[in-house]
């Protein structure tokens, strides 16, 4: 099994040892992944931080940190975890294991970030990077599908496009206090890219930025 996970990873350990420790739960009573998970969690943050800054140049500081979030979370480890077919490997006490340690996202994705770190002690920096590079390379498949608020998802193309933040503005509105209508414009780049209606100034700005994303995409 340890071959097989070395295969999965893309690293051979020098020092097979340290892969050991990082697979071993601390519900055993021998030396156990936890100072190497404290070390993997860092490693990690910081890979992943390196990599988004370089891909995604067009995104702003809260666009990465959003991104980033949800590459490092337990969620997302867990099932990289599973793709590695990682529990198979794990070493844990008995009362552990009955109660599905295996399968448990928290263990799991402990173990992820201590096996990375396992592989920055042995093979340095260089080493680590690449590894992660690989496993997280595929992103969209890693992390779980989240509904976005149309401003949010216009946000999000307007920067991966090198389009600048969509600016909104109220530039309507009509009928009684407990009627309103409001009509807000979005603006991309200094041009008006569409207009939504709505019975609140959110509301009306979220349906602008629906239809200025339909819009930019038709443009393509």
């Amino acid at each position: 099994m340890i071959k097989a996970l070395q295969k999965a990873l893309g690293y051979q350990f020098q020092n097979p040892a340290l892969l050991t420790m990082a697979l071993t739960h601390p519900s055993t009573k021998q030396p156990d992944n936890q100072r190497l998970e404290f070390l993997g969690d860092a490693i990690l943050e910081f890979c992943v931080s390196d990599t988004l800054y370089h891909k995604y140049t067009g995104f702003q500081e809260g666009a990465l940190t959003a991104r980033r979030a949800a590459l490092v979370c337990e969620r997302t480890l867990s099932v990289l975890a599973h793709s590695l077919d990682l529990g198979r490997c794990l070493v844990m006490g008995n009362g552990e294991e009955l109660t599905g340690g295996r399968e448990k996202p928290s263990i799991l994705a402990d173990a992820v970030e201590a096996v990375l770190a396992a592989i920055y002690v042995d093979g340095g920096y260089e080493a680590v990077r690449e590894v992660i590079f690989r496993l997280f390379q595929d992103e969209d498949k890693l992390v779980a599908p989240k509904v976005k608020d149309d401003k949010s998802a216009l946000q999000e193309y307007t920067q991966a496009h090198e389009m600048g933040l969509p600016t909104y503005r109220i530039i309507d509105a009509t009928g009684p206090d407990h009627d309103r209508q409001f009509v807000a414009e979005v603006v991309i780049m200094g041009r008006q890219m569409a207009t939504g209606k709505g019975q609140s100034k959110k509301s009306a700005e979220q349906m602008a930025a629906r239809a200025a994303l339909k819009r930019c995409q038709d443009e393509e």
